[in-house]
């Protein structure tokens, strides 16, 4: 029993810096200026350089709450972490958005198995998600 309560102790001074990044909107400015700045434009409105060669042009960022359909005027934070991480039908090939879930995961440790990249994917895509938030209009 002892063991085990050292191992949880272990596994959450470990994983507490993670936790960190999941809620941190300064990090997700950050990602936001290095994934998604080029297309949809440093401030979210959806012209970023790309969009002069992109057949179907980005949304803006800063209307997400404005366009809800569900509730007008509420950010709809879990269609947005599913659209950053892949969960809905978009895809790079074939759609077009990057599946970014894939890409974070990929860049922590090329190890999809590890629960600290899980945790930390999720919590930087969860930190992007709540960058956007703080954009809209």
């Amino acid at each position: 029993m002892k063991v085990q309560k050292a191992c949880l102790a272990a596994a959450a001074a470990v994983l507490m810096p993670l936790s960190a990044v999941a809620q941190d909107a300064g990090i997700g400015e950050t990602l936001y200026n290095q994934y998604c700045a080029t297309c949809h434009g440093l401030d979210g409105a959806g012209e970023g350089p790309l969009t002069q060669i992109m057949v179907d042009k980005p949304s803006d960022l800063r209307l997400l709450s404005a366009n809800n359909p569900q509730v007008a005027g509420e950010f709809p934070m879990l269609h947005v972490i599913h659209v950053i991480d892949g969960r809905t039908g978009l895809r790079a090939h074939g759609g077009p958005m990057p599946t970014y879930g894939d890409i974070f995961m990929s860049e922590e440790t090329g190890d999809r198995e590890t629960y600290g990249a899980v945790l930390a994917t999720r919590g930087r895509v969860l930190s992007l998600a709540m960058y956007l938030e703080s954009i809209q209009n």
